[in-house]
């Protein structure tokens, strides 16, 4: 073998050696799961064994579970049938809070009871977002006083217990006797009612925001901006990001729009049956 040969051997031993072990790029795709198309063209409500239910076309609709779709308040069903009849090519399951806010209650999928709802509500009191505010910067605190503490006063009030602020990262102190009082005003409701206080609540960071809105001392709207009264305050320097901010106020405000009435219609059979008797 000539060394001209010999050479070329070498050459091409070491090319095909570093493309063996070149690891080639790799590109990365996320891929998300398509919404299901839309399958039924006509939403209607049915009353059966004492309840309300929603069909499609002729298929009557089933939890997530499996379980029939059943509510006692019929204006309920008729939202939720609304709901359903919105949706265009494909079902957007993440907008239709109202129908995700049905469901759970009927599926309870963590198989809470009144007990374990009503505790989960009075562990936001001492965290509740209006209850904390700033003492180092003077604007935030002259807004956080003007606009939080007017709905704190209304709640003490309502529900005569004696809430107060902290300054500092200190949680406030929550005596005994309020949480019973506060306690016994959720106790009033049914369980699946209390799925709503639970999304209101969970929505807004803030059980004193939550009872005002739904006892409609607030709106939706000015709940909500009460909510994100610090991140707005901070807007105003850093700046507003649309596809962001915008979305995520909106978000809050269709959550707690579900919230409120996913629980009003859930009393309405009460209000029904109060004024029958009267």
């Amino acid at each position: 073998m000539n060394r001209k040969l010999m050479l070329s051997a070498l050459r091409a031993v070491r090319v095909s050696t570093s493309n063996k072990w070149q690891v080639p790029a790799l590109t990365t795709v996320r891929q998300y799961a398509a919404p299901p198309k839309r399958f039924y063209k006509k939403t209607s409500v049915l009353y059966t064994d004492g309840g309300y239910e929603v069909v499609l076309d002729h298929r009557k609709l089933k939890t997530p579970k499996g379980a029939p779709f059943t509510v006692k308040s019929e204006p309920l069903a008729i939202a939720v049938a609304t709901e359903f009849d919105s949706q265009r090519d494909h079902i957007e399951r993440s907008r239709m809070h109202l129908s995700a806010l049905c469901f759970t209650a009927i599926d309870n999928p963590n198989n809470l009871n009144k007990l374990d709802m009503v505790n989960y509500l009075l562990n936001y009191m001492p965290t509740d977002t209006v209850l904390f505010q700033y003492d180092d910067e003077r604007d935030l605190k002259e807004l956080q006083k003007n606009e939080w503490d007017p709905v704190i006063e209304w709640f003490n009030q309502r529900f005569e217990t004696n809430l107060q602020k902290t300054m500092n990262i200190t949680p406030p102190t929550i005596t005994d006797e309020d949480r019973v009082k506060v306690a016994k005003h959720f106790q009033s409701y049914s369980l699946d009612t209390l799925h709503g206080f639970v999304y209101a609540v969970d929505t807004l960071k803030s059980i004193i925001l939550a009872c005002a809105v739904i006892e409609q001392m607030l709106p939706v709207e000015k709940a909500v901006a009460l909510s994100r009264l610090e991140e707005e305050y901070q807007i105003k320097f850093w700046g507003r990001v649309e596809w962001s901010h915008d979305l995520s106020q909106q978000e809050l405000q269709a959550r707690l729009a579900a919230s409120v009435l996913f629980i009003q219609l859930n009393c309405s059979e009460n209000f029904v049956k109060e004024k029958l008797i009267l």
